[in-house]
């Protein structure tokens, strides 16, 4: 999934339209995660980051991917295990998720796009989102077991 050069100029205007200031960090931040497919915890995020900015804390990476959130750049994807982990929002996506190392790799299927409107008209219930999560082995894990 390759990442459009568009994407991180359309998500600064995102937050230049929600009042955000964009401060150097900021930019940094949703660069990294535009550019990252492994859905990074916060902490991740800080290590990449800590050399390029020296003063910024782990605090000043969560409060900002708690503003990212807020305006609906990022999702949180919790797995009530370890930390949370974050996903920059590119368009409704799934997770196959490594039982072994954890990797999370995404994948799409047009066809859980009726889900919510089946659910709804089965349940009565005002839909507002789903997610679909599978696990397993990636290539790399399988191939350790293997040996």
């Amino acid at each position: 999934m390759a990442v459009s050069p568009n994407q991180l100029k359309e998500a600064l205007d995102t937050l230049k339209v929600s009042g955000v200031r964009i401060t150097p960090q900021r930019h940094a931040i949703l660069e990294y995660l535009i550019n990252s497919m492994a859905h990074p915890t916060a902490d991740e995020i800080y290590k990449a980051l800590e050399g390029k900015f020296p003063n910024m804390s782990v605090a000043t990476v969560y409060n900002n991917l708690r503003v990212f959130k807020d305006v609906g750049l990022v999702k949180e994807l919790t797995y009530g295990d370890s930390s949370s982990r974050f996903d920059f929002t590119t368009h409704d996506h799934y997770h196959a998720i490594c039982e072994s190392c954890g990797k999370i790799v995404d994948f799409q299927y047009p066809g859980l796009d009726e889900v919510e409107q089946f659910a709804s008209h089965v349940t009565g219930f005002k839909v507002s989102h789903h997610r679909l999560e599978v696990y397993g082995l990636c290539p790399d894990c399988s191939k350790k077991e293997a040996h």
